[in-house]
């Protein structure tokens, strides 16, 4: 039921090639899962790239002022070669520049971007210098614009990869027609969206980006760290504590409905993490999800998850658990 393959896959992302796992850098910074210091994030970074990772995911709206992309140009310093980065952009609204507001489920109530085309250089150059880097391999609006058209945020990133400080486009938290409509002003290589056990993505997203060639980069794919089957609470100044699944009745519910799945993976001889990674890379041949921990053998644990091959009969019993899973409480960003 289970088969274990050699080295890490590679899979493409519409003509990028990155590892089968990626990295979601974004717990290495502060005030997302917890207190963390700089040195563990590049520790745990670069045991993630010895491991065999190759794709880095990041936005220079993690962390305060660039952290979180400061941390990675450190980490990979004399590999830069070796590595693909992946950056987000439109959090870090300039001084003067409007605040584009808008709703999502988190206890926060709403979030704000500003995509102006006039702003997009200068985001790239930021993030370059916080990366110490020449280029930026995959670069994201990290949600689209309610104010701007889709149309002319990517318009001025079509610039930058004119330019050579950008290789490749992606898109983040689209729905997708602005894919269809993004994709008509230059190809995009990658959509970034919630796509989990815990969360599945949406079937005209999937339908689209399929029909594009466009790859499927999967962020939270472990449920933010509940598909692990070990978070039984939710400290003092964990991000997580705005999301409502994670509310502790919610939490305590959601636990027991997720029993089934523990238990087959357990008669798997495998980790429930492991399971929901692999079940998730049997979805689709070109989605990419990007794990983040802080710990080294929660990466490497992780990251054995793309040798696991499970058998269809497998797979189905794990679509019939998932049928039954039904989690309480919000757990989509929007």
């Amino acid at each position: 039921m289970v088969a274990m393959t050699g080295e890490l896959p590679a899979r493409s992302l519409g003509g990028l090639d990155v590892s089968a796992i990626g990295f979601g850098a974004m717990v290495l910074s502060p005030g997302m899962y917890g207190e963390i210091d700089d040195d563990r994030a590049v520790r745990a970074l670069r045991h993630a790239l010895d491991a065999g990772t190759t794709l880095i995911d990041t936005s220079d709206g993690y962390g305060a002022d660039g952290h979180n992309e400061r941390i990675i140009g450190e980490a990979v310093r004399g590999r830069r070669d070796d590595v693909v980065i992946a950056t987000k952009f439109g959090f870090r609204i300039p001084e003067g520049a409007e605040p584009h507001q808008f709703p999502v489920n988190y206890a926060f109530g709403e979030l704000a971007v500003n995509a102006e085309p006039k702003h997009v250089r200068g985001y790239a150059e930021q993030s370059l210098a916080n990366l110490g880097t020449d280029r930026i391999d995959l670069y994201y609006p990290h949600f689209p614009d309610p104010v701007v058209p889709i149309e002319d945020t990517v318009g001025a990133v079509a610039e930058l990869i004119r330019d050579g400080l950008v290789r490749h486009l992606g898109l983040s938290n689209v729905d997708a027609d602005q894919l269809r409509r993004a994709h008509a002003v230059h190809p995009v290589a990658a959509v970034q969206t919630q796509w989990s056990m815990w969360q599945p993505i949406d079937a005209d997203l999937l339908a689209t980006a399929r029909e594009l060639g466009v790859g499927v980069v999967a962020w939270s794919p472990l449920g933010g760290g509940f598909l692990t089957g070990t978070v039984r609470e939710v400290a003092e100044g964990d991000f997580r504590r705005n999301i409502p699944r994670f509310d502790a009745a919610h939490l305590a519910a959601n636990n027991d409905r997720y029993a089934p799945i523990r238990s087959l993976a357990a008669e798997l001889g495998i980790s429930p993490g492991q399971l929901a990674l692999s079940w998730l890379l049997h979805q689709d041949p070109a989605v990419v999800p990007i794990p983040g921990s802080r710990t080294p053998a929660h990466i490497t644990e992780n990251l054995e998850a793309a040798r696991i091959g499970l058998h269809a009969d497998t797979l189905a019993r794990v679509d019939r658990a998932l049928r039954e899973f039904s989690p309480v409480g919000a757990g989509n960003l929007r």
